[in-house]
């Protein structure tokens, strides 16, 4: 049964903390990394990110689910967070487009969640001890013999589970094997798309714009890419470690050293960076919604943007450096705590950035970065490039 709010569940973080609620979604156990997520609206897109796989999202919004769920705007197949923490769910969805409600839809899943829960106190607890190991756990994963299981028997699960960090991830979510997705009108220019965990709406995006997209699995190599013959690259969002992505990064250096243009975002981002040589740290929380101000260095140009990350790159804002490619720059930034937003290359044809400019359901203020690639595509061709 769903929607009940007489089934006990509980959150137990890894510090021991434990917060108690009613079961949402699935009945079971959950565990990943905890985080929380500051977006009002769009929770269906959040779910299906495949940049959340493994990760028990928390919605800092109080009152979820009242659009319910459609079938249209799902970014994968499927909902990839390992577990959902909500305050006030809807009991009963209002919208045109809904087709269902979320709780069912988590349940149908297989998703594990806790509702009624105080997430504001939740929030500041993972602000203030950072993203952590967590677990949901509820109906027969919580009750043994009729009584509630010790929170230290549920600690210790937690504790048994692995870490955000040093996990690879990408070769989960990738696609199993190469798709396109076709251009929009006359198509102006092929792009191969290495798909670390993306979002259905990037292609879209790319589509409209009149490219051809050649979705290929994170396992590709150069001769893969390069059957393709593309204009461009493309470095997709996706989760885990960046610090475990050899295989990527390596291949990112093999189309830099071609100067085929390249453009990444999110954990695209953090390749390119660590492929020009920069390192890569754990965010003590990370960066997750869609009301987040980011600083073009080069213009001083403001833009809200939509992030997911808990990791980024090291560097400060403005920052020069060289590479084994030329020179390069930490291009954008976010000011609430300086973390590096983007990177740009003076010598080749390459930027990247942390953020999201295809965000569904928004903000929509960096979609001309796609226009930016475009632009890198069409002086390339000027110069005679594929």
């Amino acid at each position: 049964m769903t929607g009940s709010t007489q089934t006990p569940a509980a959150l137990v973080l890894e510090d021991g903390r434990v917060f108690r609620g009613s079961a949402y979604g699935a009945r079971g156990t959950s565990l990943g990394e905890v985080v929380f997520s500051t977006g009002m609206t769009g929770y269906q897109e959040t779910l299906t990110d495949p940049s959340y796989h493994r990760q028990i999202v928390v919605q800092t919004a109080p009152q979820i689910g009242n659009t319910g769920w459609n079938d249209e705007d799902d970014e994968s197949a499927r909902i990839w967070v390992a577990g959902y923490v909500v305050r006030d769910p809807a009991r009963t969805p209002s919208n045109w487009r809904s087709l269902r409600s979320l709780d069912h839809e988590l349940a149908e899943q297989g998703v594990v969640g806790i509702s009624e829960v105080d997430t504001r106190t939740l929030t500041r607890h993972i602000r203030e001890h950072g993203a952590m190991r967590a677990g949901v756990f509820s109906g027969d994963a919580l009750l043994a013999g009729g009584s509630v299981r010790p929170d230290a028997d549920l600690l210790t699960e937690v504790l048994a589970s692995p870490s955000m960090q040093g996990a690879d991830l990408a070769g989960e979510v990738t696609t199993r094997s190469p798709y396109v997705v076709a251009a929009q009108g006359e198509t102006r220019f092929r792009v191969a798309a290495l798909d670390l965990g993306i979002k259905s709406n990037t292609p879209r995006q790319l589509s409209k714009r009149g490219i051809e997209v050649h979705v290929l699995p994170a396992s590709s190599s150069l001769r893969d890419l390069l059957a393709v013959e593309p204009d461009g690259v493309f470095l997709s969002n996706g989760p885990g470690d960046p610090a475990t992505t050899e295989h990527a990064t390596a291949l990112t250096r093999e189309v830099l050293g071609r100067e085929l243009p390249l453009f990444g975002i999110c954990f695209g981002n953090q390749i390119l960076g660590r492929a020009l040589g920069l390192g890569t740290y754990k965010m003590r929380y990370g960066h997750r919604g869609i009301n987040i101000p980011v600083i073009d260095v080069a213009t001083g140009t403001v833009a809200i943007t939509a992030q997911n990350h808990g990791f980024a790159l090291e560097g400060e804002p403005g920052q020069w450096f060289e590479s084994e490619f030329g020179a390069a720059q930490i291009s954008h930034y976010c000011p609430n705590d300086d973390t590096v937003e983007g990177v740009r290359c003076s010598d080749v044809p390459a930027f990247s950035v942390q953020y999201h400019p295809e965000a569904a359901a928004g903000p929509h203020d960096a979609a001309p970065l796609f226009d930016e690639f475009v632009g890198l595509m069409q002086r390339a061709e000027g110069k005679g490039g594929r």
